[in-house]
């Protein structure tokens, strides 16, 4: 059993490390908060960390806000080679935010998932300036 214990953890791991690696928001391109933004299924999110947390900005075309009440959403972040898991609560009108334990280095790969309010599963990845 001790190996069947190692084979799911190791496939746990793999599934993990397949999210934290995949796709990544563009270099360079800026939302209007100043954060980096990437375009999924129609949808924007603009990732804005702070020395205590991390924010993220929904918006459709045009900037257009699209609301967060009733988001359930997270954020995976991987640093130094461990992962933690953020709670990410909504701020209206379009804002989802979570608390960091400490700040995030250069380099910390971040993947918000979840479910938005309408419905739409959202997945978006982004790496710390």
């Amino acid at each position: 059993m001790g190996r069947n214990v190692a084979a799911t953890l190791g496939s746990s791991v793999a599934v993990g490390l397949a999210l934290i690696t995949g796709a990544y928001a563009h270099d360079g391109v800026k939302g209007p908060h100043g954060g980096a933004v990437l375009e999924v299924a129609g949808h924007h999110v603009e990732f804005v960390p702070s020395a205590t947390g991390l924010t993220f900005f929904l918006t459709a075309e045009a900037d257009a806000p699209i609301a967060s009440s009733g988001a359930k959403m997270k954020a995976l972040v991987q640093e130094g080679g461990k992962t933690a898991q953020i709670e990410l609560t909504p701020v209206e009108p379009n804002q989802l935010a979570g608390k960091l334990a400490t700040p995030l280095a250069s380099g910390a790969k971040i993947v918000v998932t979840g479910i938005l309010s309408d419905g739409h599963t959202l997945q978006a990845k982004f790496v710390t300036p």
